[in-house]
């Protein structure tokens, strides 16, 4: 059996095309992340105007409102344009956060020389609390922890230096640097934990494409291999049948002639009937997998010119799943690959329940595996055991295939039985 479930060349372009999918996931998020930054800019904003306005300090009260008028002019200006940014926009959003945090010390320190006789400074520390939020929405949590780290110093230099003047106690200015730092670290790990989601949630999504653009790939395949299989086999037979046909209009019935003709029809019978059994089987349902593996394994004997041995024994009889379709048609796709690629002469097939799992062994004391033969072939989309691979990984299972230490191939199909199985 020279084939194998692993599309290792298709590896790097699905891989590719998922990695792109989750930058578009990231890209798309971190943009809404701009658009909350910018309303809590604006908030900040707010916040600073109207401290320097409704408690104005007494020294450099110009200075202080110029600032922080330019600040709110900075912010309006970076939420109307950032949002038509894209990734210019995600790309400086740290600039923006240090602009948050310079404009805060500087009217701060500006305030600061009032502190003895205004509250101005006092109230613009809490602004503080904010800055770490903003940087948390960003997704970048390096980014976060080098804007929350200054944030969280310059607060505590700014409490040191207000200290004497407004008379507050090391205690104080301790315990509200604490709080500051706590919403720091939890701004840096918010936004790790947020990173991480919209990864994995990129993940998910790439996969569901990728196994949706497989699917389609499968059933394009297998209309492919429908199509040749009956053009190859009844429709010739069915062909030669009609041109004998036409020979009898000319004369008598030869006994000859309608000999052929019936044989004819009747190898188009036995080759639909195969063809529609190896499809879906109604013995499948009727007396279940075990005496469908059977039929299976004498209809590939006839064309294979090998021996197949069934083993059935770990399989219960009255066994009923939902996963019996996918395990006969990756069995069914295994004999195709031993009759087209192994040069086997025995082959063993086996079906077995252990442990809450239902589990397909086929060995061939063919050729064996060969890789390099197996990504080509992959490659040129032949996709048969890939196709099956994924509709077992789809259902909780696994396809391994390798080589055999004896000699030839062994292909194990696992997947786990449903909570609704019956025997």
């Amino acid at each position: 059996m020279a084939s194998s479930s692993s599309p290792a060349p298709l590896l790097g372009l699905a891989e590719l095309a998922d990695e792109q999918r989750i930058d578009t996931i990231l890209i798309g998020h971190a943009l809404q992340g701009i658009r909350i930054q910018e309303l809590l800019r604006l908030l900040l904003s707010a916040f600073v105007i109207l401290s320097v306005v409704l408690e104005p300090p007494v020294y450099s009260a110009g200075i202080c409102i110029a600032i922080a008028a330019g600040y709110v002019a900075w912010c309006v200006l970076g939420a109307v344009l950032a949002p038509r940014g894209g990734l210019l926009a995600i790309r400086f959003s740290w600039l923006t956060v240090s602009v948050d945090l310079l404009a805060l010390v500087a009217v701060t320190a500006v305030a600061s020389q009032s502190d003895q006789i205004s509250w101005t400074a006092d109230v613009l520390v809490v602004g503080f609390a904010i800055v770490p939020m903003i940087a948390a929405i960003g997704m970048r949590p390096a980014v976060c922890a080098a804007v929350v780290v200054p944030t969280v110093v310059v607060y505590f230099v700014a409490n040191v230096i207000a200290r004497v003047p407004n008379g507050r106690p090391w205690s104080v200015i301790v315990l509200s640097t604490l709080v500051i730092g706590s919403l720091a670290l939890g701004a840096v790990l918010l936004s790790r934990l947020q990173r991480s989601r919209v990864v994995a949630i990129g993940s998910l999504a790439a996969e569901r494409s990728r196994l949706l653009d497989e699917v389609m790939q499968i059933e394009q395949r297998e209309r492919r291999d429908l199509a040749e299989h009956l053009h190859d086999g009844a429709l010739q037979y069915v062909l030669g049948a009609r041109q004998e046909l036409a020979s009898l209009a000319d004369g008598p019935p030869d006994p000859a002639v309608v000999t052929r003709i019936d044989a004819a029809l009747r190898e188009s019978a036995r080759l639909l009937r195969t063809t529609l059994g190896e499809l879906h089987p109604a013995v499948l349902e009727q007396a279940g997998l075990a005496v469908a593996l059977t039929d299976l394994a004498e209809s590939f004997e006839q064309r294979g010119g090998f021996a197949i041995s069934v083993d059935t024994v770990g399989w219960p009889d009255d066994l009923r799943t939902a996963v019996d379709s996918a395990l006969f048609a990756t069995a069914r796709e295994l004999l195709t690959n031993v009759v087209k690629h192994a040069r086997a002469r025995n082959v063993q097939l086996t079906a077995e329940v252990d442990e809450g799992r239902a589990r397909i062994v086929v060995i061939d004391d063919g050729v064996g595996v060969d890789e390099e033969q197996l990504r080509s072939r992959v490659a040129g989309g032949h996709i048969g055991l890939a196709s099956r691979r994924v509709r077992l990984e789809g259902n909780g299972g696994a396809l391994v295939i390798r080589r055999h230490p004896a000699g030839g191939t062994v292909a194990i199909a696992e997947v786990p039985l449903p909570s609704g199985s019956s025997g």
